[in-house]
């Protein structure tokens, strides 16, 4: 699941002339803002894979990004940089296991001060544990999670406030918060989450009222929520009304938050799709927070509305101007595996966005998109893009 003037007019008219003189002389258009460096930096591994998540963390601490991948019922990869955005596969590092890997979490789960591995798992409901050893090696301690379930998102956060990493689970069912005791993890759902029968695709927190604690934001297969935090990691449903909904049923299946009009709290991204739903419209929605954490829907006005199945969408500052931007990662076609368009609008600095312009992300970045990670992978101070694709390659753009 994303942050000083603006220079957008400068900007498209840059593009705009560089896309005049490719039409003129029948070149290639040529991205202004990414270049893409797939075939250099990513090994084979990573193009043939069925990535369904992917997590950005510098995981063998030289002080450079790594990228771990859940795979759809493939072993899930481990992908180290070598510094300057070049990645090695080390996926032996790894315990070799297929499972329906969906969601990434990383953080040291055990207090050794190395960083560990969860992933949560759908159809086959194991969800996986991976402690990092010493020697970079990972061992298998899935036995620590003390749920399973039908499982799709994942966050990591302390939740009780007590120093360590805690998990929020997203089921088809009812979703859980473990507190984290050391190393092992404890089931406190009943006292901390309110029972809902829901199939959600993702969570998210920010503080959407202003009180200065983390609230919760649940993305699901219609009837998305939003749970205020009473400032102790406990949630309750926020007051009715405070989520505006639309008349046909929404299939959420990523949500993102950030404050896209300048004024100082999170607004909402739903990613749309129709998959599941068969009566879901796929249109994405944009939310504006009026500051107290209660919304008003303003996606007609304010965003492009494709029917694209936006299987992820995010908040990034994608031209550097200082505001943030949408890219939705986009899985068309009856098996969703189909190459379709990742997708940008730009942000005019007011929360109103409108598409970026032909060429600005590089010629032929396509695929079956689930997620989008925005890092500076070369360590050149810039951020950089990272499309994690399920059953097309994954690809890697370079900010130029």
């Amino acid at each position: 699941m994303a942050y000083l003037l603006r220079f957008l007019p400068l900007l498209l008219l840059s593009i705009t002339a560089c896309q005049n003189r490719a039409d003129q002389s029948g070149s290639p258009q040529q991205s202004n803002f990414y270049r893409d460096v797939t075939q250099t930096s990513l090994p084979a591994e990573a193009l043939s894979g069925l990535s369904m998540d992917a997590g950005v963390a510098d995981i063998d601490a030289d002080g450079d990004l790594d990228i771990v991948i859940a795979n759809e019922f493939r072993p899930n990869i481990l992908l180290l940089n070598r510094g300057d955005g070049v990645f090695t596969l080390a996926s032996d590092r790894l315990p070799r296991t297929e499972r329906d890997s969906e969601d990434v979490g990383l953080a040291d789960f055990d207090g050794d001060g190395d960083l560990d591995i969860v992933i949560v798992s759908e159809d086959d409901q194991i969800n996986e544990m991976y402690l990092q050893e010493d020697n970079g090696s990972f061992t298998d301690a899935s036995d620590r999670i003390p749920v399973t379930g039908t499982s799709n998102a994942l966050i990591v956060s302390d939740v009780n406030g007590d120093g360590q990493p805690d998990l929020l689970i997203g089921n088809n069912g009812q979703n859980r918060i473990l507190i984290n005791t050391g190393g092992q993890f404890m089931d406190d759902t009943d006292r901390r989450l309110p029972w809902r029968d829901d199939v959600t695709q993702d969570l998210e927190l920010g503080d959407v009222d202003g009180d200065g604690d983390l609230d919760l934001l649940v993305g699901n297969e219609d009837a998305n929520q939003l749970l205020f935090n009473n400032g102790s990691g406990v949630f309750r449903d926020a007051p009715e009304g405070t989520l505006p909904y639309r008349a046909e049923p929404e299939e959420t299946r990523e949500a993102d938050l950030g404050d896209v009009d300048g004024d100082g709290d999170l607004d909402i991204l739903f990613a749309n799709v129709r998959a599941f739903v068969s009566s879901a419209s796929p249109k994405n929605r944009l939310l504006i927070n009026d500051g107290s954490g209660r919304f008003q829907d303003v996606s007609g006005d304010a965003l492009p509305g494709y029917d694209d199945n936006s299987f992820d969408g995010d908040f990034f500052d994608l031209d550097g101007d200082g505001d943030l931007d949408i890219i939705t990662s986009n899985s068309n076609g009856p098996t969703y595996r189909e190459l379709s368009p990742y997708r940008v609008y730009l942000n005019d600095g007011k929360g109103h966005f409108t598409d970026a312009p032909s060429g600005f992300l590089p010629e032929g970045i396509a695929g079956s998109g689930f997620d989008t990670e925005q890092a500076d992978f070369n360590g050149d101070g810039k951020p950089d893009l990272f499309f994690a694709s399920r059953g097309t390659p994954d690809q890697l753009i370079f900010r130029r």
